[in-house]
């Protein structure tokens, strides 16, 4: 038999304080998790993507060709910098409006075993008469401390009512 608990509010079981437009400041950095990019990895995005280049799959293919190991995806590397892998979308749970844009560079490539330390860093804010867009630099460095992905992202964020 169960006993009902009035005390408990589910709606004030939250991760993060909600924040809108105003609250962030240029220069705010989420720490992504780091990850160390295994045959998993690998599997699991060429069954999404669908891409199934040898460069990616076959060991002697991307030895032959002087890569130490299986290439990442690009795009893997990038799904690296999920900003739900962080805080800010929890911050933003009732303030986010859209997801607008996503850019990213690929500098290095990224083989399997290597360790990536993704990040986000707000470096614009620019406020609207009842939004503001939020534009991150997005990270990714290899256990190497070299520079693998270089790109942004940008939010538009409620200001508060």
């Amino acid at each position: 038999m169960s006993k009902t608990d009035q005390s408990f509010d589910p709606s004030a079981h939250v991760c993060a304080k909600q924040r809108w437009f105003e609250d962030f400041a240029v220069g705010e950095r989420y720490i992504l998790p780091s990850r160390t990019v295994t045959s998993a990895h690998f599997a699991a995005f060429q069954m999404l993507s669908g891409d199934n280049h040898p460069i990616h799959y076959d060991e002697p293919f991307c030895r032959a060709r002087g890569f130490g190991g299986l290439l990442a995806h690009g795009l893997q590397t990038l799904c690296f910098t999920a900003a739900g892998a962080g805080a800010f979308p929890h911050e933003v749970s009732d303030s986010l409006v859209a997801f607008l844009e996503l850019s990213a560079r690929f500098l290095n490539g990224v083989v399997e075993g290597d360790t990536l330390y993704p990040a986000l860093e707000i470096v614009e804010l620019r406020p609207g008469r009842a939004t503001g867009v939020i534009v991150m630099r997005a990270t990714v460095h290899n256990d190497k401390r070299e520079l693998v992905l270089d790109g942004a992202h940008t939010y538009l964020v409620k200001k508060r009512a």
